[in-house]
């Protein structure tokens, strides 16, 4: 499903240039389930948002379900950031006047989906979720893993291939973080490939796939054939 090779990314602070990523080469099959892990500055956040289309890498190649993407103009890599790839972040990004259901079904309005699928796709993930009956509170009305679960709701909802999520269980007490985890491994049952950055210990070994970046470079990549 993704095959980067040889990316690089650049930043300059003040006068200096910034390697945020330095030669990184990953495949990462359909279905599978990785955690990223590496100290503060070590690149994870910037690998996922190449991953995700939101940062053009300065060099290298990045092919997404066979399409190459690095040299698209931005409202192909838009499309494909729609049709793709769904976000997780540890701040949730609500928006705080609408509903949970307004807030689930907010990238399909975007998308120009009609009234009735909408409402119908939005019922079916706020079942999923256990969200039902919490689908006209606002985000204020919500617990931190409420919150989440709607947020999980919103990246869902135009049926991604890849999900993203970015320190998904950093604002949570223990039991929230251990509910959004096992959500989110479940969806990976489903079939969506999953993509974790954290720097929780026990929530990157579950993963099957664990990668270790450091100054930029991924300098870890380990497979388990379990959750552990």
């Amino acid at each position: 499903m993704i095959q980067l090779q040889g990316i690089e990314r650049e930043f300059r602070v003040g006068d200096e240039f910034v390697h945020a990523l330095d030669d990184v080469t990953l495949d990462l099959p359909s279905g599978d389930y990785i955690s990223v892990m590496g100290p503060s500055g070590s690149g994870k956040s910037t690998l996922l948002n190449v991953l995700g289309l939101l940062d053009r890498p300065d060099a290298g190649t990045y092919r997404l379900e066979e399409t190459e993407t690095v040299g698209l103009p931005e409202e192909r890599r838009a499309e494909l950031r729609r049709n793709y790839i769904g976000f997780v972040f540890q701040a949730f990004h609500l928006v705080p006047r609408l509903s949970a259901a307004d807030n689930i079904g907010l990238p399909m309005l975007l998308a120009g989906v009609g009234p009735h699928e909408r409402q119908q796709r939005v019922g079916e993930v706020l079942t999923s979720l256990d969200l039902a009956e919490r689908s006209q509170h606002r985000p204020n009305q919500l617990s931190g893993g409420q919150r989440q679960r709607v947020a999980i709701g919103r990246a869902i909802v135009m049926r991604p291939r890849l999900l993203l999520a970015d320190e998904p269980t950093g604002n949570l007490d223990q039991q929230s973080g251990g509910d959004v985890v096992a959500l989110l491994e479940k969806l990976n049952g489903d079939g969506i490939t999953l993509v974790v950055v954290t720097h929780d210990p026990a929530v990157g070994r579950r993963a099957r796939r664990r990668i270790n970046m450091l100054d930029g470079r991924i300098v870890g990549d380990r497979n388990h054939d379990a959750l552990t």
